[in-house]
C-alpha cells in the first residue's frame, strides 16, 4: 500500500475482496451500530456514523444492511461494544496493533493471544508496540472523484498536512483530533469518500526477506478473520 502498510492493501492485492465481503459487511454493519448507538442517528449530525456509511456505501454494502445497521442500535440495547486495542509482536518481532470492537472482552483477548501464541508472537501490553507508530487521521477519496491538482489544493485549503495521491485513490493525512474538521470542509466538495479513519502509520518500516512475507501474510489473515477485529496496523513492508 502506498503511504504506510495498512493490512488492507495487502487485502486487495491478495484478490481476496469476493471471499471476505460477508466479513467485510459484518465488521462495517457492526460499526454502523455502534456509532447510531453512541450519538445522533442522523448521520449530517453524527460525524462518526456518517463516516461509517460511506465506507459501507464504498464497500457496495446494499443500502437494506446500512438501515438494518442503524436500527439495530435501537433494538439491541443488551449488548454493549467497547472499542479495545491489542498489541504485540508478531513473527520475526514485527510490531501489530490491533482494533477490536467487542461485547465480550475476555473471549477477544482470549483469541488474540492464542493467535500471536500460535504463529510465534507475543501479546504485550498498553505501549509496546504503539512507541512504534504515530496516529494520525486518514481520509480515501477515490481517484475518479477529483484530479490530483484540485484535492491537493483543497486538502491544504482544509487543513490537512499532506495529501497523497496513487493510481488508486487520493489519500489525505492530517492531525487525528482534526479529522472531523478536515473531511466536513472536503464534504463541500466531495461526496463520496472510501473511508476516514484514524489510523496507525509506523515510524520506520521493516523489510522482511520474501520467504518470510508468506507466514506474516498468514498471521495477519487470522487476526482478520476473527469477527471481533476491525483493523490491523503493522510496521513491515510488503513489497
Amino acid at each position: 500500500m502506498a503511504g504506510h502498510s495498512h493490512w488492507a492493501g495487502i487485502k486487495h492485492k491478495k484478490g481476496k475482496a469476493d471471499k471476505q465481503r460477508s466479513k467485510i459487511f459484518s465488521k462495517l454493519s457492526k460499526e454502523i451500530t455502534v456509532a447510531a448507538k453512541l450519538g445522533d442517528k442522523d448521520p449530517a449530525m453524527n460525524p462518526r456514523l456518517r463516516s461509517a456509511i460511506q465506507a459501507a456505501r464504498s464497500a457496495n454494502m446494499p443500502k437494506d444492511n446500512i438501515e438494518r445497521a442503524i436500527d439495530k442500535s435501537s433494538a439491541n440495547t443488551e449488548a454493549n461494544f467497547e472499542n479495545l486495542r491489542y498489541e504485540g509482536f508478531g513473527p520475526d518481532k514485527i510490531a501489530v496493533i490491533v482494533e477490536t470492537l467487542t461485547d465480550n472482552k475476555n473471549r477477544t483477548a482470549s483469541n488474540i493471544r492464542t493467535i500471536f501464541q500460535k504463529n510465534g508472537g507475543s501479546l504485550g501490553t498498553q505501549g509496546s508496540a504503539s512507541h512504534n507508530f504515530n496516529q494520525v487521521g486518514i481520509i480515501k477519496i477515490n481517484k475518479n472523484e477529483i484530479s490530483d491538482e484540485q484535492i491537493f489544493e483543497l486538502s491544504i485549503d482544509a487543513g490537512a498536512d499532506e495529501c497523497i495521491s496513487n493510481s488508486e485513490y487520493h489519500e489525505i493525512q492530517c492531525p487525528m483530533n482534526e479529522i472531523y474538521n478536515v473531511k466536513k470542509k472536503l464534504e463541500e466538495k466531495i461526496s463520496n469518500f472510501i473511508s476516514t479513519e484514524i489510523e496507525w502509520i509506523p515510524l520506520n518500516s521493516v523489510d522482511i526477506s520474501k520467504d518470510r512475507q508468506e507466514d506474516i501474510i498468514q498471521f495477519l489473515e487470522t487476526l482478520e478473520d476473527d469477527d471481533d477485529v476491525q483493523n490491523i496496523y503493522t510496521n513491515v513492508k510488503f513489497n
